[in-house]
């Protein structure tokens, strides 16, 4: 007699197939072909009591925390929520999104470059900094040095460049010299100057350097240290040496 042991995975559990010297080959092939799919039937059980994964919740675990509990959740709302919850000694922090409405993102692409620049630079809204022209002039020309009697941007003086200014952007002429374009303006309280306005200082003696008020107490001028540039009414220098204000007695309107 013959046996042949045979164990599944299950653990070790002997079979002995008894073959008796009277079986047929046919049996015998019948009796091989039993015992490869037992082997395989083995596997199969194995397969069958194994624990699976489920990974669709895996997934959606993945998607919504990836950061030690930070999730990120899209919100409709237009502005933005912060939210903390706390389970055990587990801390969940929640994010929303923020979605910018459409007729938001519309108004900012109004504005141009040099407009953000500006109220940046004067510290006011850029909702404010209306006179486009005006924040283009004052752009092309910033840094120009001061030059006494100079006209151009090689170099330029208070008074010139307020009538160049004026000329380029308000479509009005000045008279040339700063004592000049004080007698040419209506002398108006400190107080109530506006985007426009002359204001007048005495550094030599007299009406000896003006520029134009622009918002939020800057002016914009051709200092003889800096060149064109804007100055802060409230700098301990400027505050000292200011004499007025006057507004220009021509209405003041952008040029096209």
């Amino acid at each position: 007699m013959i046996s042949w042991p045979v164990s599944c995975s299950f653990g070790p559990m002997p079979l002995i197939l008894q073959r008796s010297k009277k079986f047929s080959p046919v049996k015998n092939s019948i009796l091989c072909i039993s015992l490869l799919f037992l082997l395989g039937s083995c596997s199969a059980v194995k397969n069958i009591f194994q624990p699976q994964k489920d990974e669709t919740a895996s997934q959606n675990k993945q998607s919504s925390q990836f950061i030690n509990h930070i999730e990120i959740k899209p919100s409709s709302s237009p502005a933005t929520t912060y939210s903390s919850s706390k389970s055990g000694k587990t801390n969940s922090l929640f994010f929303q999104t923020k979605n910018i409405t459409s007729a938001a993102s519309a108004a900012l692409e109004l504005f141009s470059i040099n407009q953000f620049k500006y109220a940046i630079r004067l510290d006011v809204p850029v909702e404010l900094i209306q006179n486009k022209s005006l924040y283009d002039f004052i752009d092309n020309w910033w840094g120009v040095p001061y030059r006494l009697g100079g006209l151009t941007q090689n170099g330029i003086d208070c008074s010139a460049f307020m009538q160049t200014l004026f000329l380029g952007v308000f479509a009005l002429k000045l008279p040339r010299t700063a004592r000049e374009q004080r007698d040419a303006t209506e002398w108006i309280p400190t107080t109530d100057m506006k985007e426009g306005d002359l204001v007048f200082f005495n550094t030599r003696g007299g009406v000896s350097h003006v520029g134009m008020y622009l918002q939020n107490n800057k002016f914009v001028h051709a200092s003889t240290s800096g060149g064109v540039m804007i100055s802060d009414l409230n700098d301990s220098y400027w505050s000292r040496k200011l004499i007025g204000a006057g507004r220009i007695l021509q209405s003041i309107l952008p040029r096209p």
